[in-house]
């Protein structure tokens, strides 16, 4: 049995605790919130204690491993703290809202970077994690062109873009991890950004954004992303090669489909948001990191993947203010698998 400690009692915590407590090899002993309330509930509803102290976190004897919830901008001092008590580490992404930040991460915990994972949950959703498999087995021939398409049903509020690094570091960068996991290393990043809602006039951010990455085998990412989307939580991922394709359609509550004498193929709405759409893939994360603990190997995606991912949200972010193309050096990280 693992036995956890969640950092966060927020949104992201909650659902990684309600994961841990549906594995039959986790257990959550300890929940850390500043917000006292908010860790005592949590912890509550799942048999844990709580704690406003995150220090207790990394000095408690029943904790294996952490999983961090928390703002992004405490990632990496909670990385290290964890990793220096002998704990494992699954965080959330991003990493960290700069690269030299998660250089400074990866020279604290040398030597020790294998005992943590980063929450590219992606990676592990089933659909996705399946034309994988399929384009890595040769089904469509040489991987050609990859379409990424992601909208959230509603964007977030004004005040929090200050704090989230801009929509290519915080929302983006689910998407272009995706597209090294299939393309491996990119090295050109083309992107433009919209900013059509009145809200987000003068925020120094963007509602929407469609991103180009070339690939050093020569294949094309695009990547389409809105902060909003009338039908729901748009999730659409295609792969195209010279012998087919390969796609994953958006996720309704139920396959059934109604054909009236005014509709064919009717359907329910997408799933509403990422908690739905994404719960499994969730599931099969924590199932990794706990197995790989319990192998004494490696968990994927690295903090590398972290990195990497990063740097391409910063190409991103250059290219869409600036209106340029970042070519990017060559990289020596390889392509992780989970």
């Amino acid at each position: 049995m693992v036995r956890f400690a969640v950092i966060g009692a927020g949104r992201i915590g909650s659902v990684h605790a309600a994961t841990l407590a549906r594995h039959p090899r986790a257990e959550l002993r300890l929940v850390h919130d500043p917000v006292a309330g908010a860790a005592e509930r949590l912890a509550a509803a799942h048999g844990a204690r709580a704690t406003v102290d995150v220090a207790e976190v990394y000095a408690a004897d029943d904790v294996d491993a952490v999983i961090i919830g928390s703002p992004t901008p405490l990632h990496v001092e909670q990385i290290v703290a964890a990793v220096g008590a002998g704990k494992a580490v699954l965080c959330e992404k991003p990493v960290a809202l700069d690269v030299a930040r998660v250089d400074e991460c990866l020279r604290a915990v040398a030597g020790q970077e294998h005992r943590v994972m980063v929450g590219f949950n992606r990676r592990f959703d089933p659909t996705f994690a399946e034309i994988h498999a399929r384009v890595a087995a040769g089904e469509i021939g040489p991987l050609e062109q990859l379409t990424i398409i992601s909208r959230d049903p509603v964007a977030p509020p004004v005040g929090y873009l200050a704090q989230s690094g801009g929509i290519f570091r915080d929302m983006t960068i689910h998407d272009l991890d995706t597209a090294r996991f299939f393309l491996g290393e990119i090295v050109e990043v083309r992107a433009v950004g919209q900013q059509l809602a009145p809200d987000y006039a003068g925020s120094g951010d963007f509602d929407g954004a469609v991103t180009t990455l070339v690939a050093a085998s020569g294949a094309v990412a695009t990547v389409v992303n809105s902060r909003h989307c009338a039908t729901g939580y748009d999730q659409r991922l295609e792969a195209f090669g010279p012998l087919g394709s390969l796609a994953a359609v958006n996720h309704t509550a139920t396959a059934v489909r109604s054909s009236t004498a005014t509709t064919s193929g009717a359907a329910g709405p997408y799933l509403d948001f990422f908690l739905q759409r994404y719960a499994e893939a969730y599931a099969l994360e924590l199932d990794h990191f706990v197995t790989a603990l319990e192998a004494g190997t490696a968990p994927s995606p690295t903090l590398a993947d972290g990195r990497a991912a990063l740097v391409l949200a910063d190409a991103a972010t250059h290219s869409a203010t600036t209106g340029e193309r970042v070519l990017l050096p060559p990289v020596t990280v390889a392509r992780s698998h989970p």
